[in-house]
């Protein structure tokens, strides 16, 4: 995928000297940051409504347009892909897996509900105290 969008980027890059008339990235991209911010929204939207309708297709489809929409405004910001990529790496150095808490936030005892190495298995913590927030 990464290829995928590197590509999408440099497409898009290209598209910026394009006449807005022909060119729906060239149109966008003169729209300015506001424009591709609710473009990006709304692709958004779509994906999650797909979902909730478990229209499997149409999320396809929709996620093609939201990584579109989301590759248009990097170009706008100056953002390239190989910047969002080390970011994803720092934070899979940092936290691991997507599903593995950071070993921080749990005070390098095993998430909730698995089993540490001695056997024990840490439960849940009182809701008040979840995400250090207080409600």
């Amino acid at each position: 995928m990464t290829d995928s969008v590197q590509k999408l980027y440099a497409a898009v890059l290209s598209a910026r000297a394009r006449d807005p008339a022909r060119s729906r990235t060239a149109k966008l991209i003169r729209e300015g940051v506001p424009k591709m911010a609710k473009k990006l929204g709304e692709e958004a939207v779509e994906v999650g409504i797909e979902a909730v309708q478990n229209n499997r297709p149409a999320v396809v489809r929709e996620s093609a347009d939201l990584v579109y929409n989301l590759v248009v405004l990097w170009s706008e910001l100056g953002i390239t892909p190989g910047e969002v990529w080390r970011e994803m790496d720092r934070r899979e150095e940092l936290y691991g897996i997507a599903e593995k808490l950071p070993k921080s936030r749990h005070g390098g005892q095993p998430p909730v509900g698995e089993t540490s190495k001695d056997g024990t298995q840490r439960e849940a913590p009182h809701p008040l105290l979840l995400h250090g927030k207080h409600r």
